[in-house]
């Protein structure tokens, strides 16, 4: 005879109670004792005598935040018990969410589920491919604890181990756990997080467009839409569009792949990756997964700081496996960078990548991508592998971790992020979704706008030029133009393509002129005694060497750059500052805006794009902020 047992709910919140339901394998009486472990220390909490086929946990107000086991035990061999039917997991919540740490990891029960009883007709989800797999499974059995692998472990010990100030929540909290999640900066996705509902989904995504972050440390997530059903005890997936009945129904609910039809609503737009574009190693094949590495491809970043890595480095040998997520790349200038054609957000910066196309003769060859994204006003990180948390000891695989949970997990976050080299630019302007620059040796560059580190790629001269401007879109009589002030005191302009076009002559500057910005159908000047000088376009003269009716307007509140962005203005001190007003054409003064300054010596050259900010200086890289912050960070 052996103890089989499981919990009534896969959380509690501390101060609660738990129930466990247990049976003898023999059908007999159940007489035993039970343990109680922190699984991210294996520190026993407590021990008690179990009589009967219930046993109830009056959980400790005291107990920490974390992922729990209980342990029961008759004395008699574990002899025809699966592994793990004799241990019951489960979370201990904050009873005051967010209050000793503002980081939420979450256990994800559901996939844990998913694989109970892999095999077994009519039981397991698995495998995939058989025709007697169930389609419904219910959490009030044994097992549907962590599989043999353990893909949640390592990560979950190594928060411990380090001292991190994390709570704990089932995966099944998030479904609907809007007010649980906004007591929170930062949700951390762990290991192999397969299985969603919708209304986790939601809830997710919600939050993270509501300025909350998310880390995952996982791959192969969200990969298929499942439901809850009575009162979230039971998970449903038919993986079947044609076996589902929700698809008569409800369409967006069929369980089916988050990518497939009905549903159409990839993954990767909330993930930054998928699976679709990855790599997998099964059987004896996942013994490669501790040859593979990843490439380095953005250091610059903020998540590398401190690492002491290279551009093409190798790093995280081990990490990478059994499952990987990726998305589509394109090459073709020199820097891998996602094309978005296979739903991954327009802002992905891939910061890292590994080819594993090798890996189909395992499974499913493809690549791995680390990479990080805006969703709405948070921040998604991506790791794109399932193992993370099994090559913690590399210090550059920790070094990365922490920055990812420092920086995304702080109540208040750095504004200004690296998305460039440097290019010793010294005039800098954005039009038509291009950055236009001069460098120091009077070339005109360009790149895309974009946060990845593309390089810049010389078009033409500029070699009089001080500083660029340009419209956000056509405005009366000023076309989509690129305009420069040159040393001399001219305006020029050009088209705003990236290939040779000549420059025009417009207009004189106002003596001294050293900033330029357009915006209301109008220019604005700043000139080196910090005075702010304004002429609207439909008075430019058409003799470009007569007299443009520049006027005054007052003080420039030190700026010494300048650029408009919706309707207004923004400027830069000599002190990396910024402030902004409105393109009124009288006396106004400039007003601090919200928000980091710029670095010293960072800000010599400005412009704004979709709402940011993006500067840059002679021998440094380019940066970009929002130009108002959001509320959460």
């Amino acid at each position: 005879m052996s103890v089989l047992a499981y919990a009534g709910a896969t959380s509690v919140v501390a101060g609660g109670r738990l129930r466990f339901h247990l049976a003898s394998t023999d059908g007999g009486p159940v007489s035993g004792e039970v343990t109680v472990i922190d699984a991210t220390t294996e520190r026993v909490l407590t021990r008690a005598r179990v009589d009967g086929g219930l046993w109830e946990l009056a959980v400790p107000e005291n107990w920490p935040s974390s992922l729990y086991r209980a342990v029961f035990d008759d004395g008699t061999p574990l002899a025809g018990v699966e592994p793990l039917d004799h241990e019951a997991w489960f979370v201990v919540r904050a009873a005051r969410p967010g209050t000793t740490a503002r980081i939420l990891v979450s256990v994800p029960f559901a996939t844990w589920q998913a694989y109970n009883r892999s095999g077994v007709p009519g039981q397991g989800l698995y495998y995939a491919e058989q025709p007697d797999r169930a389609a419904r499974v219910s959490f009030d059995r044994p097992g549907g604890g962590p599989p043999p692998e353990r893909w949640e472990e390592g990560l979950l010990r190594w928060l411990r181990a380090t001292g991190r100030r994390v709570e704990f929540c089932s995966g099944l909290d998030l479904h609907g756990g809007d007010e649980l999640l906004r007591h929170y900066r930062l949700l951390v996705i762990n290991g192999h997080d397969e299985y969603w509902s919708k209304e986790q989904r939601d809830t997710v995504e919600d939050f993270v467009r509501r300025g909350g972050n998310l880390a995952i440390f996982a791959a192969n997530t969200a990969w298929w839409q499942m439901r809850l059903e009575d009162d979230g005890r039971t998970m449903v997936c038919h993986r079947d569009a044609v076996t589902d009945p929700m698809a008569a129904i409800d369409p967006e609910r069929v369980t089916v792949e988050w990518s497939s039809a009905p549903v159409y609503r990839p993954e990767n737009s909330m993930t930054g990756l998928s699976f679709r574009r990855g790599a997998g190693a099964w059987g004896e094949g996942m013994k490669v997964i501790r040859e593979e590495t990843y490439t380095a491809r953005f250091t610059d970043h903020w998540v590398f700081a401190g690492t002491g890595l290279a551009d093409g480095d190798k790093f995280a040998q081990g990490a990478l496996g059994y499952e990987t997520d990726a998305t589509e790349l394109d090459w073709s200038g020199g820097v891998p960078r996602a094309t978005g054609r296979d739903g991954t957000p327009a802002s992905f910066v891939v910061l890292a990548t590994a080819d594993l196309r090798h890996w189909a003769r395992y499974g499913q060859g493809g690549d791995a991508v680390m990479g990080t994204f805006r969703l709405g006003a948070g921040t998604v990180f991506n790791a794109g592998t399932i193992n993370w948390g099994s090559a913690l000891a590399d210090p550059v695989v920790d070094r990365v971790t922490r920055n990812v949970l420092d920086r995304l997990g702080a109540d208040r976050q750095p504004h200004w992020e690296v998305i460039g080299p440097s290019g010793d630019i010294r005039a800098l302007a954005a039009c038509a979704d291009v950055l236009f620059g001069v460098d120091t040796e009077g070339a005109l560059v360009c790149r895309e706008v974009s946060g990845q580190n593309l390089p810049w790629r010389t078009i033409g001269t500029a070699r009089p030029v001080l500083a660029l401007a340009a419209a956000r879109e056509a405005s009366g009589p000023l076309p989509l133009v690129l305009y420069a002030a040159t040393a001399d005191g001219r305006l020029l302009r050009r088209p705003p393509v990236t290939g040779p076009a000549p420059w025009t002559w417009v207009a004189r500057l106002p003596a001294g002129t050293i900033a330029l910005a357009l915006c209301d159908g109008g220019l604005f000047a700043v000139c080196a005694d910090d005075t702010l000088h304004h002429v609207y376009a439909a008075d430019l003269p058409t003799d470009p060497d007569a007299s443009a009716p520049w006027r005054e307007l007052g003080r420039a509140g030190g700026a010494i750059v300048l650029t408009a962005m919706n309707g207004r203005l923004y400027a830069a001190d000599r002190r990396g500052r910024l402030s902004t007003r409105p393109p009124i054409t009288t006396t106004a003064p400039f007003t601090p805006l919200p928000g980091e300054p710029a670095a010293p010596d960072t800000c010599r050259a400005l412009t704004g794009h979709a709402g940011s900010l993006i500067a840059t200086a002679p021998g440094s890289r380019v940066r970009r902020r929002a130009a108002v912050p959001t509320a959460r960070g």
